[in-house]
């Protein structure tokens, strides 16, 4: 069976880095011939309702995704005798939100129509009679629009904006790109069983723009887009010279939950101050107790549980300048505080209590650099941090603080963290599930 599919959206002629770029509304018109329907349809059906999914990858340099264009209803369409019979769809479209500059360009693929006969006034609607899936002819182009996002100096036109043209296919930079939607995964999955990220932003770590133009700043309307990775790593303790894992992956790993690009911060190349881009992410992560064992002192075994409580993450990533002057960041940080409980010395139980922690919480600052891409495409962080004393250790009229205090506090103490892929539920064609990263230091 042949179909003429007509595709028609209007798509703004240039976007913005960080900012949602919403093409349509769309209409999809399907042309088939009545005979094709005869085959399709019931008996005596005199007319038609359809709805349209339209399959369309966005790419942008050597990105790319794919975005559905779902429920584009047809009203009822009256069936001829014979001849051919258009049916008309149209529905508003997910938005777009990309990392970097560059072409943003659409093209169609796989489309889906749902067939029913309509009802006669004052009768219920029959169930879907058919389903028919097209795709485009081999050799076909399905390019339907190009949207030029600029921003620096790679970002050179490649096509007419808003056109149907070519984009170029440009370098990567990895800043990513977000379809808007409110697709959900296959049927009995759920790649995302962690609610969305909560709390208050914070960017006193990020690298600021340098003295110059104001820059924009701008909360995403939508909040974000929700999404989870997994971050495996290793924190050493410098004064027991010994390390403890971080989110084993050989145990029951937890996610991070993340509000993807929530904020952005943008100042043009041409603005005084120079080049400068910003995309923050707010993340949760509640990690799961971590267990070792140190030779305290050097020459004493004592095993410890850890209970990590941390406070929001802020993920920052961006550039500065621009040409060959432009630098990349990339820096994760939150507050956080250790408990130990379930102590043991050479063996024998050390009953330290059940408030065993540091007296404040302490900052975790991990930058990447160019080693972590991305909010999407994870990578590695580092830092040092400095634990403070711990209180309230001891039971019985027993103090321990000073005791930890002295084999544990101190500057100087590693994080390596790993973030994996990040999985968004509503584009389950962009990194779903989430991945399991390397351990940090390790090849396999």
């Amino acid at each position: 069976m042949a179909a003429t599919v007509e595709v028609s959206v209007e798509v703004p002629a240039t976007g913005e880095v960080g900012r949602p770029v919403q093409p349509g509304p769309a209409t999809v018109a399907v042309v088939l011939s009545r005979t094709d329907l005869d085959g399709l349809l019931p008996t005596g059906a005199d007319a038609v309702v359809s709805t349209a999914t339209l399959t369309v990858e966005v790419a942008q340099n050597d990105q790319s995704v794919q975005a559905q264009w779902a429920d584009l209803g047809a009203p009822g369409t009256p069936l001829p005798a014979d001849g051919a019979v258009r049916l008309l769809h149209s529905g508003e479209v997910p938005s777009v939100t990309v990392g970097t500059p560059g072409d943003v360009r659409f093209t169609a693929g796989e489309l889906t129509v749902g067939l029913r006969s309509a009802a006669a006034p004052g009768q219920e609607s029959d169930a879907a009679s058919a389903t028919l899936t097209c795709e485009p002819e081999e050799g076909q182009d399905g390019r339907l629009a190009t949207v030029l996002v600029p921003g620096g100096p790679d970002a050179e036109p490649s096509g007419t904006p808003g056109t149907a043209e070519h984009g170029g296919s440009g370098e990567k930079s990895g800043e990513g790109i977000v379809v808007e939607q409110e697709d959900t995964p296959a049927e009995g999955a759920d790649p995302c069983p962690v609610g969305p990220a909560t709390g208050e932003m914070d960017w006193s770590e990020a690298p600021q723009a340098p003295p110059g133009d104001p820059t924009r700043e701008t909360d995403v309307p939508t909040g974000g887009t929700f999404g989870c990775a997994y971050a495996v790593g290793i924190a050493n303790v410098r004064k027991l010279n010994g390390a403890m894992i971080i989110n084993d992956p050989a145990r029951t790993p937890a996610l991070i939950s993340v509000m993807a690009i929530k904020h952005t911060s943008n100042r043009a190349a041409s603005a005084k101050g120079g080049a400068y881009t910003r995309l923050d992410s707010l993340g949760n992560l509640k990690l799961p107790d971590a267990e070792s064992t140190f030779l305290t002192f050097g020459f004493q075994p004592v095993s410890a549980k850890v209970a990590f409580e941390n406070g929001p993450m802020t993920i920052s990533t961006g550039n500065i300048g621009s040409g060959a002057q432009r630098i990349a960041f990339s820096t994760a940080y939150f507050k956080q505080s250790l408990r130990l409980y379930d102590v043991k010395v050479n063996g024998t139980p050390l009953d330290v209590g059940g408030n065993c922690r540091t007296v404040a919480p302490y900052k975790v600052v991990l930058n990447g650099g160019a080693k972590y891409v991305n909010v999407y495409s994870g990578g590695l962080l580092e830092g040092e941090v400095d634990i403070p004393p711990f209180a309230g250790c001891g039971t019985g009229g027993e103090d321990l603080d000073a005791l930890f205090t002295a084999s544990i506090s101190g500057p100087g103490n590693l994080i390596s963290m790993n973030q994996g892929t990040t999985c968004i539920p509503s584009s389950p064609n962009n990194l779903c599930p989430p991945t399991m990263p390397k351990m940090p230091g390790t090849d396999s």
